[in-house]
């Protein structure tokens, strides 16, 4: 049990594993204390039982957004298991479900075309099977009208990467492949959170993005 605290058994075990000594790495303490700051801020935006639909799309968002960035990949069933929840918060907060089955089914048919777009102009898939699923997710979560936003935002920030990449004076080239799904999960979870701290601000019930 001592193990398996958060954060504090690897500070107790100095970064090494209890039976072998091998070094385990600072990545577990760091994803730890990302999931730590996401419960946190949700829960002072939204006190209360408001803040756990928000910590838990957060914490999805984590999970693939760190796979997306390591294999490339968006495993369908976090992908279906992010989009099913997003539906069932729709009891606890807003946006009501009916624009959330809207923004499930227009944030996968949005990324799906452009997916398929792009490979009949090219001749190459420019997208991952599990991005479009992912961003229908994600409107499972914010309704249609986030979509927008949260893609401007991921597009951003994928330019941001980009330009820090030349800035560097490395090679960048069309084939260079980005973890868009490690992108959406960032800009959804910024957008959750500053649409949830200008309602606060407004004095619109916490929690109503969702």
């Amino acid at each position: 049990m001592p193990d398996l605290l958060p954060i504090l058994s690897w500070l107790m075990l100095r970064g090494r594993c209890r039976s072998c000594a091998a070094l385990i790495g600072n990545r577990p303490p760091l994803i730890e204390g990302s999931a730590a700051l996401i419960g946190a801020v949700c829960c002072v935006l939204a006190p209360e039982w408001e803040g756990l639909p928000g910590a838990l799309f957060g914490w999805q968002l984590l999970a693939l957004g760190l796979f997306d960035a390591r294999h490339y990949r968006l495993p369908h069933i976090m992908t279906a298991t992010l989009a099913l929840s997003g539906l069932a918060a729709a009891q606890l907060a807003g946006p009501p479900l009916p624009e959330r089955l809207i923004g499930g089914a227009a944030g996968w048919a949005m990324l799906a075309l452009v997916g398929t777009g792009y490979s009949w102009l090219r001749g190459r898939k420019g997208l991952g099977g599990g991005d479009a699923p992912m961003f229908g997710a994600i409107g499972c979560w914010l309704g249609w009208s986030a979509l927008p936003p949260v893609l401007l935002l991921a597009g951003l920030a994928g330019l941001g990467i980009v330009a820090a990449r030349l800035a560097q004076g490395q090679r960048v080239t069309a084939t260079d492949r980005l973890p868009l799904g490690t992108l959406l999960a960032g800009a959804a979870l910024s957008y959750w959170i500053a649409a949830t701290y200008f309602q606060q601000m407004s004095g619109v019930a916490p929690g109503g993005v969702m």
